[in-house]
């Protein structure tokens, strides 16, 4: 599975939530596994790990049913959040790619039976997936329900840059981020919430963070560009009601 694979998904994936509850074959949940090996971290420093459930190993409060999940377990540290959302979106847009339905849980948890830590590291947030009676590709992008590009970024001449990242998935389609300074330079903010909000959507809005940074990846290698990730606030200006989450530099990528 290539960048401009995954690229091609970002357009017309979406979220899938009523599932053929028959398994996948065995050779396309190795290709699957094949295939999550290979996907890049944000942060290379940061250890996590993908676990592989069936329907009766998950406890969900949404009437959301699947075959399948995969869990993604991570080591609690700096930015590990955005690295989850970052390296799980690769799979949902893998799955797109393969004519497999998928959906973010949020509220979903490994039933009781489950270990919540594997080998050190904790359980994050998980993708239910499968096949699917239903239509499982949007036709064009005017399906997508998305803030325009104007109510997520001031960053001068990105606009070509972000309407891939525009079109990302978020919990409750909240689309916490917002895009300031210029497209060499992006600097990536998050909304604030109030105490209330931050005790459900605190956590899921960083793993949207990485979902977003990973589109905008995919956005700036279709380019020919290189993103690289500076999380150090320094003097960055973000704007009113945001904090700041990182900054992202382009540079073209070396042959």
């Amino acid at each position: 599975m290539t960048n401009a694979q995954l690229y091609e998904a970002i357009f017309h994936r979406k979220s899938v939530r009523k599932f053929d509850m028959a398994p996948l074959p065995s050779e396309i949940l190795a290709r699957l596994q094949e295939y999550a090996g290979s996907v890049k971290p944000l942060d290379a420093n940061i250890p996590y790990a993908f676990i592989y459930l069936g329907s009766a190993e998950v406890k969900n409060l949404l009437p959301v049913k699947a075959p399948h999940y995969i869990c993604l377990y991570s080591e609690k540290k700096a930015n590990y959040l955005l690295n989850a959302g970052f390296v799980l979106q690769q799979i949902d847009l893998y799955l797109s790619a393969n004519n497999l339905a998928g959906c973010w849980l949020g509220v979903a948890r490994p039933a009781k039976e489950v270990p919540k830590l594997r080998n050190g590291l904790e359980y994050v947030i998980m993708l239910a997936f499968g096949k699917t009676g239903e239509p499982l590709h949007r036709t064009n992008t005017s399906e997508f329900m998305r803030k325009n590009l104007s109510e997520i970024s001031s960053a001068a001449g990105a606009e070509e840059i972000l309407e891939p990242v525009r079109l990302a998935p978020s919990a409750t389609n909240s689309q916490p981020w917002y895009f300031s300074g210029d497209a060499d330079h992006l600097i990536v903010s998050r909304r604030k919430l109030n105490l209330l909000r931050a005790a459900v959507y605190g956590k899921l809005n960083q793993i949207d963070i990485g979902i977003a940074l990973l589109h905008l990846g995919l956005s700036l290698d279709q380019q020919g560009k290189a993103a690289s990730y500076d999380f150090a606030q320094a003097e960055v200006a973000v704007p009113k009601g945001y904090e700041f989450m990182v900054k992202v530099k382009n540079s073209e990528k070396r042959g």
